[in-house]
Order: C-alpha cells, then sequence, then structure tokens
C-alpha cells in the first residue's frame, strides 16, 4: 500500500524537468548597442554640406548687397554732379552770343539799335535752349487769374481788362515738364472803375 503513496505524491510535484526555470534579467545577454546605421550617417553628411553651401550662400548675397548699396549711392551721387551736363552744353552757345554781344557793345562805334537787336537774338535763343529741356515761360498777360500758377500782387481797374484777368505782369513764371517752378507774379484788374458820383 506505500507504493500507491508514492506514486499520487510524486505526480503532485511539480516536474522540474518538464518546466524550463525562468531567464533572469542577469543571466540573458544584453542586445548589443549597434552602431549607426551608414545611410544616417549619409544623411548627417549630407545636411553639414547643404547648411556649409547654405551659409556660403548667404555670405555672399550679404556682399553683393552691400556691393549694390554702396554702386547704387556712387551712381546717384555722379548723377546729382553731371545732371545739368546735357542743358549745360546747350547753353554753351548762348553764352559765345553773349560774350561777342559784349564785345560788340564796347566797341566805339556800337549802335543801339544793333544791340537791342542781338540782346533780343541772344535771350531767344536761351529761351530756345531751355524749352527744349522741358521749360515753359508762364506769362499770363489778360488771361484770367490762376491761384495755381499765379501770384497776385495787386489789383487796378481797368477798362480794357476784364475783372478777374491778368492786368500786368510784373515777374514772368515758369514750369518745368508741367511742375510749377515759380509762379508768376501778376496784377490783377478789378474790372472798369465806377463812375464817380455826380455832385
Amino acid at each position: 500500500m506505500n507504493e500507491p503513496e508514492s506514486s499520487d505524491t510524486e505526480s503532485r510535484l511539480p516536474d522540474t524537468a518538464a518546466t524550463p526555470a525562468p531567464e533572469t534579467a542577469s543571466a540573458a545577454p544584453a542586445p548589443e548597442a549597434q552602431p549607426a546605421t551608414p545611410d544616417l550617417a549619409g544623411q548627417l553628411a549630407a545636411a553639414k554640406k547643404e547648411a556649409a553651401d547654405n551659409y556660403d550662400r548667404y555670405v555672399r548675397a550679404v556682399a553683393d548687397l552691400d556691393n549694390f548699396r554702396r554702386r547704387t549711392v556712387r551712381e546717384k551721387e555722379e548723377l546729382r554732379q553731371f545732371a545739368a551736363s546735357k542743358v549745360l552744353e546747350d547753353l554753351m552757345p548762348v553764352l559765345d552770343a553773349l560774350s561777342l554781344g559784349l564785345t560788340a557793345a564796347k566797341a566805339p562805334n556800337a549802335e543801339l539799335p544793333s544791340l537791342v537787336g542781338g540782346i533780343e537774338m541772344v535771350a531767344g535763343q536761351l529761351k530756345a535752349s531751355l524749352a527744349n529741356h522741358g521749360l515753359k515761360e508762364i506769362n499770363p498777360l489778360g488771361q484770367p487769374f490762376d491761384p495755381n500758377l499765379h501770384d497776385a500782387l495787386s489789383q487796378q481797374p481797368s477798362a480794357e481788362i476784364p475783372e478777374g484777368s491778368v492786368l500786368t505782369v510784373v515777374r514772368v513764371g515758369y514750369s518745368l515738364n508741367g511742375r510749377l517752378l515759380r509762379p508768376a507774379s501778376v496784377v490783377v484788374s478789378t474790372g472798369a472803375a465806377p463812375a464817380e458820383a455826380q455832385s
């Protein structure tokens, strides 16, 4: 009867041989740290190269912008200095004519009518030269008064010039390509004087 008891006990005991013992963390080999793959290293190198190229382009762009600014300032200064060169070239014949007129006026046998004619010719030449560059004379004698172009110095009655029109031009005005440089100084008519009250 002892044999059945031992067999029951054996059947209740766990079968250690059949069940493997659980592996502990210390006993298991640690996974080896794998080095960076060649793909990641290549991407890093490419990113560094791209960053260096971008920085180089940035430095070049800043240098180009600085050079552009300096060149613009220099060209603007040259334009300011020599902008009037064409006008002055056109005025040189007028200066020559004035010089000839002065020489003729100093001559002992100078005649006043010929001198006046010469001065009128030089004045016409000067006006033509300046008109070629957009200068327009404002001489509004007899025209309606325009406060945008005329500067009224005073008012006077006139039987010939209607009220509100320019009676006298004291100083002509000028505009350059449609832009007013100087208004014409004028005297404006107030129309015919009222009849004096009869006594």
